[in-house]
């Protein structure tokens, strides 16, 4: 079947239209995104402004339309961190329903974390053993671990690179107390909850997904992404530690002339990489390998799931 796939993240607004069936892999076959930059349309009580509920209302609406165009049976949609952390995500919702025709179901911060993780699972095999995942999205940080296709253990924290750009750091280059303030914050959040997944046992495979982690690994030597989603890649720490001095004391415009940095995330480069260091070093992980499938997989996976035991 075809099926659209419309995730709401704190980014972006991002439609990918699938061939899905049992057995086999999500094919991508079109996709369509925009920059709505969701977790930096907030006033400073927390709710999502009108230019950003206009800017999700219309970026829904041409989805759908690019979803009928392109043949797609079912739309499969969930909105992350940005929605989800706003005072007005129920208002913000609603008046995009009654806008589209579409209602947006919000994903809590433990199911992203778990389909994420079973996105990487089936993606890794059961050869991976026992499995840890870290994904780095606008607003949140995932974490999730477990040695099965369900997760032991899966959370999500507010620590996404929009978020802690927007803010903890101003304008780039960015200076040492600032950076020393955010550091140390980052590292207070993930340790005070890392026995959860630590208390289970170490890692025989840990892995990352998202753009962030995408691009941070892309700029420690990673393959490029013309070179296909089978190329293996994977972020060391040191070579992370070595960036981070690095990217703070960079213009906005050196950080967007990075390889795989767009000029639209440029901001969010520092604080991700202040957060995969943080979380390589809590949970003793000297590299982490780099996985093209993430929450969007595993949302159309669990469907597919679903599809097999209904019938």
């Amino acid at each position: 079947m075809r099926l659209g796939v419309l995730d709401i993240g704190s980014n972006t607004g991002h439609l990918l239209v699938v061939d899905a069936h049992r057995g086999a892999a999500p094919l991508p076959a079109y996709s369509y995104k925009e920059p709505l930059r969701l977790a930096e349309h907030l006033d400073a009580a927390g709710a999502v402004t009108q230019a950003g509920i206009d800017a999700l209302a219309a970026f829904t609406a041409q989805a759908q339309r690019v979803a009928e165009d392109k043949g797609c049976e079912d739309m499969l949609a969930f909105a992350t961190s940005a929605v989800r952390d706003a005072v007005n995500s129920d208002a913000v919702l609603a008046e995009v329903a009654e806008r589209t025709g579409l209602a947006i179901p919000v994903l809590s911060g433990e199911d992203e974390a778990r389909l994420t993780f079973l996105a990487v699972r089936r993606w890794s095999g059961w050869s991976a053993g026992r499995l840890w995942v870290f994904d780095i999205g606008g607003g949140s940080l995932e974490i999730a671990g477990g040695a099965d296709e369900e997760p032991e253990v899966a959370w999500s924290l507010p620590l996404g690179a929009a978020r802690l750009a927007r803010q903890h750091l101003g304008a780039a280059p960015v200076d040492e107390d600032a950076l020393r303030s955010l550091r140390k914050q980052i590292r207070a959040d993930i340790a005070r909850d890392a026995g959860r997944l630590l208390r289970h046992g170490a890692a025989d495979h840990a892995a990352a997904t998202s753009k962030t982690f995408r691009s941070l690994a892309r700029i420690c030597g990673a393959a490029p992404s013309g070179d296909g989603p089978l190329v293996p890649r994977a972020m060391p720490l040191v070579a992370v530690s070595e960036w981070i001095p690095k990217l703070a004391a960079m213009t906005h415009d050196e950080l967007a002339a990075l390889p795989g940095v767009s000029a639209s995330r440029a901001h969010q480069i520092l604080p991700g990489a202040l957060v995969a260091e943080a979380a390589m070093e809590i949970f003793e992980l000297e590299a982490l390998e780099i996985c093209p499938w993430a929450l969007r997989e595993g949302v159309i996976l669990e469907r597919l799931d679903q599809i097999t035991i209904g019938s």
